[in-house]
């Protein structure tokens, strides 16, 4: 069986896994200077530091969409249907993927965000159809 779809899942469980370690590590951080007292986050985000909000909320959009992307690449290997098109569609969407936490956790620029955003929904309802026509057409 080819595992080469297996890469792009692993940067992007890596990236996961940065992101929410970097998270953890800034909390940690403004808790214990004092910059965050423990009454001002027990309900919600605003009592952070906006940095800190920036990575946390990036960290949760890993969360999101990511859940098709890994469907997608189960469903792939299950099938053993791992075209060339599928791993270059599957990088193309972890390339945007980690552009789209670069910029949340960077500039923060909302139109470029959303950008990377919407390119990498576009990729992946196109790895899903190039999935689909590849299972369906055997």
């Amino acid at each position: 069986m080819n595992y080469a779809l297996l890469c792009p899942v692993f940067v992007q469980v890596a990236l996961t896994f940065v992101l929410v370690f970097t998270m953890g590590a800034m909390r940690y951080r403004a808790v214990a200077s004092g910059k965050v007292k423990p009454a001002d986050i027990a309900l919600g985000q605003a009592g952070w530091p906006v940095k800190v909000q920036q990575v946390s909320n990036a960290y949760e959009n890993q969360l999101a969409s990511p859940g098709l992307f890994y469907a997608g690449i189960a469903f792939a290997l299950i099938a053993a249907s791992t075209s060339v098109l599928l791993v270059v569609l599957a990088w193309a969407w972890v390339g945007l993927r980690l552009l789209h936490a670069l910029i949340h956790v960077t500039s923060n620029h909302l139109r470029s965000r959303f950008m990377a955003f919407a390119a990498g929904l576009l990729v992946l309802l196109g790895y899903w159809v190039v999935l689909a026509v590849e299972l369906m057409t055997r």
